[in-house]
């Protein structure tokens, strides 16, 4: 009883004193150290970015998911092998999603199962990252993005770099007003096409469909320079596609007349091209094949200051006007680049053990963008491309597909950020 009335009257005599209402403070967001990443489909691009993340510091790898057991198993000694405990292994992605506690699903599979694993991801409470293209229709788009309005949790691309030298010269007003890009997937795939034992996935969609079929490398360049969701947005595209010859005839080539494929009727046109037009009156020249012999591709951006070209495999040039040396003269974009490196990129010096393995490696630095990942993971914010910027840039090959087949008419672009375009932060002035 004594106690009951010394709180009272304790509480009495606090109430009367009548203090200042303090404002609420904002809750404090830990850093987490430690993220714990699971991967769906270890095979080619997947081991790649394995072997990335096992190279990093606090990141745990406690699942792996693949059909092949060569490459789960392969995967698994890796994991092993980098000093972290045996991961569970799996074969079905839905199962992984739903029982492990993970940060970040990782998934790197054949493109039908890249939206599937994402909305699995999300919808079980974890954030998730994906191979290109995230997204093989307008329906799937807008699946991901309810999704992550509903749940707060995001699916993205999250491999694909935002800061560069060129971003930081648009930030800075070298190239004035951007009016047109002009970039592509130009990258000759007859071999991977062919080739069982890598991507033999990959020939069908040339069966399959007719547009742009992998327009994310260029686009995620391209977006931040264009401000496209940040200010501007795409309004509308035309799509047109050539013969399609070129994988008839590698067949012949390579396998013989009676191979099935040297007379397979294919669907993909050799060589695609896409205009796109934003809002404000910005152009995007978007170019797909992957079925011609040709080297890479190349990329040129024009604002009203100044141009840059950039063959692939070869010295890119600059021209800005009432700058450069000579007038309506190239010269070596070199100089310019070096002096104007982004700030992000100029301090990040990461360290390696050793050489990456699996798709596209030999390197021994982290790339940018998986440091990046982690970070915004441990920040507890999104990746750099959001889930509003990764599906307007994947969606574009449906809308090319129709556009295509209803004889290069014009499309009408979904604005996925439901006007909130006009007020997002542009991308390229995003430094953290």
């Amino acid at each position: 009883m004594a106690r009951k009335k010394t709180a009272k009257k304790t509480a009495k005599k606090t109430s009367a004193r009548k203090p200042k209402k303090k404002a609420a403070k904002a809750p404090s967001r830990r850093r987490k150290e430690v993220v714990r990443i699971g991967f769906v489909g270890v095979g080619d691009q997947g081991s790649y970015h394995l072997d990335v993340a096992l190279g990093m510091k606090g990141v745990e790898v406690p699942a792996l998911c693949d059909v092949n057991d060569a490459f789960l198993y392969r995967a698994k000694r890796w994991v092993e092998g980098s000093g972290r405990p045996e991961p569970r292994l799996y074969t079905d992605y839905k199962a992984l999603c739903g029982e492990e506690d993970l940060d970040l699903v990782v998934c790197a599979t054949s493109w039908k199962y890249h939206t599937p694993v994402l909305l699995e991801a999300m919808r079980n409470g974890k954030n998730a990252v994906s191979e290109v293209p995230i997204v093989q229709t307008v329906e799937e788009g807008w699946a991901l993005v309810e999704t992550f309005e509903k749940t707060k949790k995001w699916g993205t691309m999250g491999f694909k770099p935002v800061h560069s030298a060129l971003s930081n010269m648009i930030r800075l007003g070298i190239f004035g007003d951007i009016v047109h890009c002009e970039a592509g997937y130009v990258h000759d795939l007859r071999l991977v096409k062919f080739d069982p034992e890598r991507e033999p996935w990959r020939l069908q969609h040339s069966v399959d469909q007719n547009g742009c079929l992998y327009p994310d490398h260029p686009t995620c360049r391209i977006m931040p320079l264009m401000n496209v969701n940040h200010g501007d947005r795409f309004d509308y595209l035309v799509s047109m596609s050539s013969k399609a010859v070129m994988l008839n005839e590698y067949a012949r080539q390579m396998f013989g007349p009676g191979h099935p494929y040297a007379t397979k009727k294919m669907k993909q046109g050799d060589y695609n091209c896409t205009l796109l037009r934003t809002v404000n009156g910005g152009m995007y020249t978007l170019n797909f094949d992957t079925n011609t012999p040709h080297p890479r591709g190349f990329f040129r951006m024009q604002g009203t200051k100044g141009v840059i070209f950039s063959p692939s495999g070869m010295e890119s040039q600059i021209y800005i006007d009432g700058v450069s040396p000579e007038s309506h003269r190239w010269e070596p974009s070199a100089p310019y680049l070096k002096k104007y490196e982004h700030p992000v990129i100029k301090g990040y010096k990461p360290p390696r053990r050793k050489t990456i393995r699996g798709h596209a490696g030999g390197g021994r630095k982290t790339p940018l963008y998986w440091h990046r990942l982690v970070e915004a993971l441990r920040a507890g914010r999104v990746s750099d491309f959001d889930v509003y910027d990764s599906v307007t840039s994947s969606v574009i090959t449906p809308l090319t597909e129709k556009s295509v087949a209803g004889g290069t008419k014009p499309v009408k672009f979904p604005d996925f950020t439901r006007g909130k375009w006009k007020k997002r932060r542009p991308l390229i002035e995003s430094v953290s």
